[in-house]
């Protein structure tokens, strides 16, 4: 039978000799959470979770797992419809996956409670000591502290890893402290922490530019347009993605406005393509009604863009278009 431990009742647990870690471990324990669950809950190893379960049971906080097994269990019914319970048989996937995201929030909620109840209280030059030294799970729970010196802190902890810098890069809001954690290109290659930085309404605008400028147009506006990002990270993308218009490639520049169909011509108004930019797009063949709007729609449209799309096939065909066209200001 597999260990779910539970608190002894009549215990006073206040009156224990327990440290932060033990604390925090007693309560978790609801009866529901196996050792392997613990373990996940708190981003420890099963070895370590049992250990520290043991000392509790020394203390006489908790149930032994002699005296779990020893109780009577509940009587079988069949189907197991008593009480109104389902079939455990059916649902076992579904089951699975809830039990999995219900794990992970829980993980993400019990550092922040942690913090919250543990250590925030302390004082900032404390904290900062703790930070640089911790284990888990006062590592992960330091990564939502809003002080600066606390999140550098926690950068020059050596068990510092992904995972914690997708906390902060999610958390966090000083700009000092996303500027520390910027500075850490082992981090902020990483997806994850690039995506909860998008997200992140105090993303400084330095540090966007310096992550995104290398990107490609694409990249770039895709976070133009997200609806996931603050309107002020979109808004510096828009920005960026102006300036490094110009300054790539025809193909790129090609690129980007056959892959989004046009639309993002709508952010390139003034902006222009170059000669050898225009040979490329008017090689190609349009049947785009979309893209066909947009662009005559983009004043900046090249006249031998325009000239192109009025020979094509489609556009003979749709009196629109070719109305659009005829009313550009490029057209001949």
């Amino acid at each position: 039978m597999t260990w779910k431990p539970n608190p002894r009742e009549g215990v006073d647990h206040l009156d224990l000799p327990l440290d932060a870690l033990q604390g925090y471990l007693l309560s978790r324990l609801d009866g529901t959470l196996d050792v392997p669950a613990l373990a996940t809950v708190m981003n420890l190893g099963e070895d370590q979770v049992t250990a520290m379960l043991g000392r509790l049971v020394a203390m006489g906080a908790v149930d032994s797992a002699v005296s779990s097994a020893g109780r009577a269990p509940e009587p079988e019914v069949p189907g197991s419809l008593a009480m109104g319970m389902p079939d455990p048989e059916a649902g076992l996937e579904g089951a699975e996956g809830e039990k999995e995201s219900a794990e992970s929030r829980a993980r993400s909620t019990t550092h922040r409670q942690l913090f919250e109840e543990h250590l925030h209280a302390r004082p900032v030059d404390e904290r900062v000591a703790l930070a640089r030294a911790a284990a888990e799970p006062e590592l992960s729970a330091c990564c939502f502290d809003p002080t600066a010196e606390v999140v550098r802190a926690v950068l020059e902890n050596p068990r510092m890893g992904t995972l914690h810098a997708r906390l902060i890069a999610t958390h966090h809001r000083t700009s000092a402290g996303l500027d520390a954690l910027g500075a850490r290109t082992a981090f902020t290659s990483d997806d994850g922490v690039r995506r909860a930085l998008l997200q992140n309404p105090i993303l400084p605008p330095a540090l966007f530019r310096r992550l995104w400028a290398p990107k490609r147009l694409l990249d770039q506006y895709l976070v133009a347009s997200s609806h996931e990002s603050p309107e002020q990270t979109r808004a510096m993308a828009r920005d960026l993605l102006r300036s490094s218009f110009n300054q790539r490639t025809g193909e790129e520049r090609v690129e980007l406005i056959l892959t989004t169909e046009g639309r993002c011509l709508a952010s390139l108004a003034g902006l222009t393509l170059d000669s050898h930019a225009t040979a490329l797009m008017c090689r190609r063949t349009y049947i785009s009604t979309l893209l066909i709007q947009n662009i005559a729609r983009w004043g900046a449209a090249p006249p031998p863009l325009i000239a192109h799309l009025r020979r094509q096939d489609v556009v003979k065909r749709n009196p629109v278009l070719r109305q659009l066209l005829e009313r550009h200001p490029n057209a001949s």
